[in-house]
């Protein structure tokens, strides 16, 4: 039987209470004209200040298309105009993917949140943790205080992967190398295991590859490997044809070229990065390398904003959503990596969730509890179920948005409208 903190419990109570009460019809819209010039201007701005190459957007309201706009260029230096059927390397926004196919294992009763991780992948029985070095050196290593549990994959508090700023821990990472792109699944997984816990098991919030050991267990659960596991269970039933690891040769030129921001703002492309999405690789990870377009992705948010169904398709149930939607992060989990610089979030499985409204102006607008993910290419989607909105966004630039574009297209949807709940 799932066993499920109070703290949680509570949460997802609240969660259902605010979203039983159904969206009057009579109220307006949040993505009204002046939000939509809003948002060609602030995505044509970004163009012209040079501040990315090209970018897009997909904002849905109640169910319709509210908004649509594609600015600049896919790839500059072919003059591809970026569209909205655009394929872009999506990274980071992997992770909600392979959290709703894990999930689906989960509602079979594959297993439980809390089970420990060892149940199912004896490789990590004896993990031990990490606890500084000796007065030789070498490292000290203890104990975990408790078993890693799937929980702790599902929101980053698993230790796997965290090298805590250690140097010591961080060469033992780079010598187990787990994430070679020759590696399966598999050998992934077990080289992990050959590595110390970066800090106690739900101790500390830290961003690794959790959601790439969540790949490996929906492959080891299921007996059926992950990417046609994840294909049959999700992307093929929600029509998302365009969402995958490989792209077809036929399709290449759709592909958005990743441009890199130098120090002084000028943008250049990033030669051979979409290497791992045009042959095959051994490694299919849960944590990034799917591509897609904006309609497809979006099919995915309306899933979910839908409580798991999509054009009388169901992938989960609208309890499963609602709990993944939920923070899952109790307030003695202090130390958060960079989590808090999203705004006043917490996290649930394979997503920020917020649970505050915005402390300053500086804050991303939103609403509370809306759930998001974005990528290591400044890509980024919401779901706001207070408003009955999901929004996408596109784009290709390294490092992580230091434009505030995600700032920028959050105000320009919400504006000087206040939603319920912010």
């Amino acid at each position: 039987m799932l066993r499920i903190p109070s703290a949680i419990v509570a949460a997802l109570l609240l969660v259902a209470s605010a979203r039983a009460q159904p969206r009057a019809p009579d109220l307006p819209r949040v993505v009204d004209e002046a939000a939509v010039a809003r948002l060609d201007a602030t995505l044509a701005g970004f163009v012209e200040r040079g501040d990315v190459v090209g970018v897009s957007a997909l904002v849905l309201e109640r169910g319709e298309e509210a908004y649509v706009g594609a600015y600049g260029h896919a790839d500059r230096e072919a003059d591809v105009p970026m569209t909205r059927n655009a394929i872009v390397q999506v990274y980071s926004m992997t992770k909600p993917v392979t959290g709703v196919a894990l999930m689906t294992l989960w509602e079979a009763g594959a297993f439980d949140l809390d089970d420990p991780l060892a149940d199912y992948a004896p490789e990590f029985a004896d993990v031990v943790v990490y606890a500084g070095v000796d007065a030789d050196g070498q490292p000290i290593l203890e104990a975990p205080r408790r078993p890693v549990t799937i929980r702790d994959l599902t929101r980053h508090t698993a230790g796997i992967g965290a090298d805590g700023g250690h140097e010591a821990l961080a060469a033992m990472l780079r010598e187990a190398d787990p994430m070679n792109r020759e590696n399966t699944l598999e050998t992934m997984a077990r080289q992990f295991a050959s590595v110390p816990l970066g800090f106690h098991p739900g101790e500390q919030w830290a961003y690794g590859p959790s959601v790439d050991l969540q790949a490996f267990l929906v492959e080891r659960i299921s007996g059926q490997p992950y990417a046609e596991y994840v294909r049959e269970h999700v992307l093929a039933p929600l029509g998302m044809s365009e969402t995958r690891y490989v792209v077809p040769e036929a399709d290449r030129d759709r592909m958005a070229a990743v441009y890199r921001r130098g120090d002084d703002g000028a943008l250049s492309p990033i030669d051979g990065i979409d290497v791992f999405n045009t042959q095959a690789w051994p490694l299919t990870p849960g944590g990034w390398g799917l591509t897609s377009t904006l309609d497809d992705y979006s099919r995915f948010a309306q899933m979910l904003l839908n409580g798991g169904v999509l054009d009388g398709v169901r992938i989960l149930q609208p309890e499963t959503v609602r709990l993944m939607a939920t923070s899952h992060l109790d307030d003695a989990v202090t130390q958060r990596m960079w989590l808090p610089s999203k705004g006043q979030v917490g996290f649930g499985i394979d997503f920020a969730v917020r649970v505050r409204p915005p402390a300053s102006a500086d804050e991303n607008p939103g609403t509370v509890g809306e759930f998001f993910w974005d990528g290591a290419a400044s890509t980024l989607f919401w779901v706001d179920p207070v408003n009955e909105l999901t929004a996408v966004l596109f784009v290709q630039l390294m490092p992580f948005d230091g434009v505030g574009l995600h700032h920028g297209v959050r105000e320009a949807v919400y504006g000087a409208f206040r939603a319920r709940g912010s």
